[in-house]
């Protein structure tokens, strides 16, 4: 399902975000163990995703709740990638962890809660790695272009966005998942947009549907959170999927890709 806007392709070894193939960015919302990471990325691979993604440091309104395994994590998460190829992405939170993050990290992701960080967004705006940034959960559109500013003026254009959904007065959903905001980055701003379907409604019964929803809108890639047992991941389990799940999730959206 090709979109009406062409966008600038980004590349990440030899996989291309903003062509005509649909970008399907999988993993748990948290790493947990080696053996956590290790089983789902071997299944995501399996299935066909493109992208391996798991927090290594989660940023949590209740302080008591999981905070990540940091560094650890991310050793984890390099030996995931070595056993199946596929590149990782990952929260950063920290500028102190950019040097670590340039290294090793394929896509560094700029979470939700930092979109109005703005010592962090010109630290990584003077990387060459790709940037995934996310929408604030109370940030208009021109907001968060103004956000992405801010990272290419030091000079790194690799801007990838990511709509996750947004706060308003309806409480059904975690979110509220702006699908316009797929043509409206595409055609402001020239640079590919991927949807997060799964903070987007925080539903797991709902992941599929939007999924397919935000293909059908133009989208350029998905980031789904997926753990071979759900209900026993330790973050964000409502809104996680099963691996069956995912699977069908990435055959419809092959199939989307060929009309």
């Amino acid at each position: 399902m090709k979109s009406d806007y062409k966008v600038n392709e980004i590349k990440v070894g030899n996989l291309t975000i903003g062509g005509d193939r649909t970008t399907v960015i999988a993993g748990p919302c948290s790493v947990e163990s080696e053996e956590q990471i290790l089983r789902i990325a071997q299944s995501a691979v399996k299935m066909g995703a493109d992208v391996l993604r798991g927090g290594i440091f989660k940023p949590r309104t209740n302080p008591h709740d999981f905070q990540g395994m940091g560094l650890e994590g991310l050793d984890h998460l390099l030996e995931a990638k070595r056993l199946t190829g596929l590149p990782i992405i990952t929260e950063l939170m920290d500028a102190s962890y950019l040097d670590v993050f340039e290294k090793h990290v394929d896509i560094i992701q700029i979470g939700s809660r930092n979109m109005y960080n703005y010592s962090l967004l010109k630290a990584v705006g003077e990387t060459k790695k790709p940037i995934l940034l996310k929408r604030g959960f109370s940030a208009t559109i021109k907001e968060w272009i103004f956000a992405a500013e801010h990272i290419a003026k030091g000079g790194n254009d690799q801007i990838i966005f990511c709509e996750r959904g947004i706060r308003t007065f309806e409480d059904y959903t975690r979110n509220t998942l702006d699908l316009t905001a797929v043509p409206i980055i595409q055609k402001e701003t020239g640079l590919p947009i991927i949807v997060d379907p799964s903070h987007g409604t925080g539903i797991r019964d709902m992941v599929s549907i939007m999924s397919k929803a935000a293909v059908a809108a133009g989208a350029n890639g998905l980031l789904i959170e997926a753990h071979y047992d759900p209900d026993q991941s330790i973050s964000d389990k409502l809104q996680t999927v099963s691996m069956e799940t995912l699977e069908e999730i990435i055959k419809i959206v092959r199939r989307l890709d060929t009309l």
